[in-house]
């Protein structure tokens, strides 16, 4: 028990993390960032470098990792995997971001290609598992398989968004609004939500 409550205050401080500083406080840095120029930000609570820079950049990777970390406690996971997750993550996290650089075209290409294989992997993984389903379970999978659709939709589009920054075709020309990319993203997260949710409340009404 004493494990499980521990897990649920490290879960909402991960929460609040990502709320509050990724949420609430990401208005007020994009107000500053699109009226200011840099110098006039360097005046400002949001200075670069500065702590409260780096803790609204890294507030949701780090609110997702404790909120990750709360739940594997609170489901009273094995302390190995607790540590290989939280550890693992956290040094994936400051691995990929901490190098900065020149953009590499290939890589960004492999990446891709990786996703799109993954993506496909899961549907065919989903496909066999759905059989084994009833039909109100098979409705929550259908659900899950709609969100993954909408974030590899998602992806695709900050593919485009991303990588045309440094195509010599679009040098000069205004950016467009990513409004689509947040579009898809926010149906991929709600069509899982509404996945998870349905396989909750069925196993919810079978335990009673």
């Amino acid at each position: 028990m004493k494990k499980q409550k521990m897990g649920l205050v490290i879960f909402w401080i991960g929460v609040a993390l990502a709320v509050v500083m990724g949420g609430i406080a990401s208005w007020n840095v994009s107000y500053t960032f699109r009226t200011l120029s840099f110098d006039e930000v360097k005046e400002t609570v949001w200075a670069i470098p500065g702590f409260w820079f780096f803790l609204w950049a890294y507030a949701v990777p780090l609110g997702a990792l404790l909120a990750c970390v709360g739940m594997l406690l609170y489901v009273r996971a094995k302390a190995l995997h607790i540590w290989l997750s939280g550890i693992g993550i956290l040094i994936a996290l400051f691995i990929i971001m901490v190098p900065k650089g020149n953009h590499y075209p290939p890589l960004f290409g492999i990446g891709g290609i990786l996703i799109l294989i993954f993506f496909f992997a899961i549907l065919w993984l989903w496909a066999k598992r759905r059989t084994t389903l009833n039909d109100s379970q098979k409705v929550a999978a259908d659900l899950q398989l709609i969100g993954y659709v909408f974030l590899l939709i998602a992806m695709w589009f900050i593919c485009g968004a991303l990588g045309s920054l440094h195509h010599k075709a679009f040098l000069g020309e205004p950016p467009s609004s990513p409004i689509h990319i947040m579009i898809y993203s926010v149906l991929g997260w709600l069509f899982l939500f509404l996945g998870h949710y349905k396989a909750a409340q069925l196993k919810k009404t079978k335990s009673n």
